[in-house]
């Protein structure tokens, strides 16, 4: 029966995490934000939605303890701490873009199937592109929180070269996000974003060109171990040595491609090398990852 009990509220987590993604998607939790207590005919009046369709919407992130329900006015809120979460892309963490790269996990399932049997790679460009977009809107947060204000002042003389102007190439740039946020903290630099993605590397173009840096930001198609130029003064890599097929050989190509005194900023989710230590809700999130 407590195994029962453990597979119930794992269920119940996998099926909301469809119905977060969704609240993400119709702008659910956006909507709630810093309005307080609301009813499913409020936020039906407010987002022009099937009232019957948020009111099982709204009972479900209550019995997740998403929202909190008041049934004296069958009204729902969404805390001012849910919402810095939910609702909030921009602030410390986002955490409905993790359940859009969740779904391609069940989109590509069949993919997946034939690579354990096969033992064969599954390339990031073959997966559904809810795992591109979901990527850069998860781990853009982090950078806007510490990219400038912390890791690159880490390293030792990296800031100076950047305020005064510096060569920087971002390898598996992905959309640009963490391109963008120095392009626009640096004027005086260049950065190249490369990824060998060309889907990524069209968003990020065009991400460029919204934000008003394309004058000196740049993104091209190119694997980790083949990307131009060798002389660069910053290269960096976020969230992506794990995904790529030979490191080791990236990390070759990183070190004849920078100049005599230049930085290798690498950016990685911490974990342990014993997979006992690893037994835990984190661990299992990058397992499954």
């Amino acid at each position: 029966m407590q195994i029962l009990g453990k597979a119930v509220t794992e269920i119940g987590a996998a099926m909301n995490g469809a119905l977060i993604a969704l609240g993400d998607r119709l702008g659910l939790y956006k909507a709630m934000a810093g309005v307080g207590p609301m009813t499913s005919e409020d936020l039906a009046a407010k987002t022009g939605l099937s009232e019957r369709y948020l009111r099982e919407w709204l009972s479900a992130q209550a019995a997740g303890d998403l929202v909190e329900y008041d049934p004296a006015t069958r009204t729902f809120t969404l805390t001012n701490e849910y919402a810095l979460l939910l609702a909030h892309e921009n602030g410390p963490a986002f955490l409905p873009a993790a359940y859009e790269i969740m779904k391609s996990l069940v989109i590509d399932e069949p993919r997946l199937a034939e690579a354990f049997r096969t033992g064969e790679g599954v390339g990031w460009d073959e997966h559904h592109p809810c795992l591109f977009s979901g990527t850069e809107r998860f781990f853009k947060p982090g950078y806007l929180m510490n990219l400038v204000s912390s890791w690159l002042p880490a390293l030792d003389g990296v800031v100076a070269k950047l305020e005064a102007g510096a060569q920087v190439a971002d390898i598996g740039c992905g959309h640009g996000a963490s391109t963008i946020i120095m392009a626009q903290q640096y004027p005086k630099s260049r950065f190249w974003g490369f990824d060998y993605h060309e889907g990524s590397i069209e968003s990020a173009r065009k991400a460029a060109e919204h934000a008003g840096v394309s004058d000196r930001c740049s993104f091209e198609i190119a694997s980790a171990k083949v990307y131009p130029g060798t002389q660069y003064d910053l290269v960096a890599c976020f969230d992506c040595l794990h995904d790529m097929g030979d490191p080791s050989g990236a990390a070759a190509h990183v070190r004849q491609s920078l100049k005599p005194d230049g930085t290798w900023l690498i950016v990685e989710p911490f974990a342990h090398d014993e997979l006992e230590k690893n037994l835990n809700p984190v661990g299992r999130v990058f397992y499954c990852a």
